[in-house]
């Protein structure tokens, strides 16, 4: 059976990208980290992650173990919360980015529903960027949504590639600009893709912008253009662009929670919890 605590210092060290990070953000020793690392990978017999003098690396095992101890330290919490559960009542109003609003996640949000009867959500889909303006404003209680390089505080459900998708039969023209289509501002999509374009000196032109990813995937199906998108959001009909075809690669993903301060911290913890066991092993 795993010790929680030593699964935690796994995951902070694997999402903070170092000991350093992680034992600030438990509020340990640097030494008292490694130290449950070892005793971990002692106990499953296996190494879970490379170490260099300034980062951390999964292995193949620590890989595998990274979903399942997502999975545990959500489980455990999900059954603390629910023994020392409170009745509540109200109503949350959630925001989700449009590549969080999919069939998996909408059967999370109604199994939640059902466990809080009292509660009303009341659900909204849009760009990120806008949802946590609403959140600013005290339009939304709550926002997932995926970022790409840090931003405001929240709870990192997990992560995914960020790749270029195009069309599974089309290829990019050598020497002309490359046709893209990209959400609106504010995107961090959009904001990662542009950036990583320039800082390789690739030539482009947008040729479609649309708030709608179905939009995008659309422009990518026909060969109108590339879009960047998450890796699973890639549909039967699109492939990842490899790298021999002069795209630039794209940062990770981090799917994000944010709360207002205002909204209620257990509610919040549970539905987190809860998503994270729905999307273990996307990362």
């Amino acid at each position: 059976m795993f010790d929680t605590v030593l699964l935690r210092s796994f995951v902070a060290v694997v999402q903070e990208g170092g000991f350093t990070h992680a034992a600030a953000r438990l509020n340990l020793t640097q030494s008292a980290v490694s130290a449950h690392l070892r005793r971990l990978e002692k106990q499953v017999g296996r190494d879970l992650l490379v170490r260099t003098t300034r980062s951390v690396a999964l292995t193949v095992d620590g890989e595998l173990l990274l979903g399942y101890a997502r999975a545990i330290l959500a489980l455990n919490q999900d059954a603390r919360a629910q023994l020392l559960r409170e009745p509540s009542a109200g109503t949350i109003r959630v925001g989700l980015s449009e590549d969080l609003a999919n069939v998996r996640l909408m059967h999370v949000m109604k199994a939640f529903a059902g466990r809080y009867p009292r509660i009303a959500f009341s659900i909204r889909v849009g760009i990120p960027g806008d949802l946590l303006q609403a959140l600013d404003h005290g339009e939304l209680d709550v926002v997932m949504g995926g970022r790409c390089h840090g931003g405001p505080a929240g709870r990192v459900l997990w992560r995914e590639p960020l790749v270029w998708a195009g069309a599974d039969w089309a290829s990019l023209t050598p020497g002309a600009p490359v046709p893209i289509a990209l959400l609106p501002e504010p995107c961090p999509y959009r904001e990662a893709s542009l950036a990583a374009l320039a800082r390789a000196g690739v030539d482009y032109r947008i040729v479609l912008v649309c708030p709608s990813g179905a939009g995008l995937c659309a422009a990518a199906h026909a060969g109108l253009a590339v879009t960047p998108i998450v890796h699973t959001q890639l549909a039967h009909g699109l492939r990842a662009i490899p790298p021999d075809a002069g795209l630039p690669a794209l940062p990770d993903v981090e799917f994000t929670m944010f709360a207002a301060p205002g909204a209620s911290a257990r509610v919040v913890d549970e539905l987190g919890n809860a998503i994270v066991l729905a999307f273990a092993h996307n990362a």
